[in-house]
């Protein structure tokens, strides 16, 4: 899972999302990035068989062991890294949430709406049709291929797929 994670963080910080997708480039605007993917990829461990379901646990400790080790790092003291991992899991599991509740509406605005007020003002519609791509490749992929595949997540403009390319 920390190597799925990896590929997870990395996605999470392609500029195209900071520069095209206006994301801000702070620590907020990071960790709404980390967390759109995150969702992606817990979404769809959830609709595969088991065990992949199983496995959305250690990718979530993975990813919650990676935020706090960047708050230890950042100079947070032993004491304060506890109230902040709780305020952090429940903005976490408050986001996750409410990308599902815009991915199960009839209408596009209301993913767009969700993500003009947590990740971006401006790129909430390119972000959406990005969180819509992946959504859609992502339905074609097994166990072993969202384990696996290289590059996890497509580019996010065509600016990026053409520098991939």
């Amino acid at each position: 899972m920390d190597a799925l994670f990896g590929r997870v963080a990395e996605a999470s910080r392609r500029p195209a999302l900071y520069l095209e997708g206006g994301i801000p480039d702070s620590f907020e605007g990071r960790f709404e990035s980390l967390t759109l993917h995150m969702f992606l990829v817990l979404r769809r461990l959830r609709e595969l068989p088991a065990p992949a379901g199983e496995l959305s646990q250690e990718l979530i400790d993975a990813c919650f062991g990676y935020l706090e080790l960047g708050f230890r790092n950042g100079g947070v003291s032993d004491i304060a890294v506890p109230k902040r991992m709780k305020k952090i899991g429940q903005m976490f599991y408050g986001r996750i949430q409410a990308c599902e509740a815009g991915f199960a509406a009839p209408q596009d605005e209301a993913l767009v709406e969700t993500l003009r007020r947590n990740a971006s003002p401006s790129g909430a519609p390119a972000l959406a049709a990005y969180l819509r791509a992946v959504r859609t490749e992502f339905a074609g992929l097994g166990l072993d291929a969202l384990l696996h595949r290289e590059p996890l997540f497509p580019a996010f403009a065509s600016e990026e797929a053409a520098h991939d390319a």
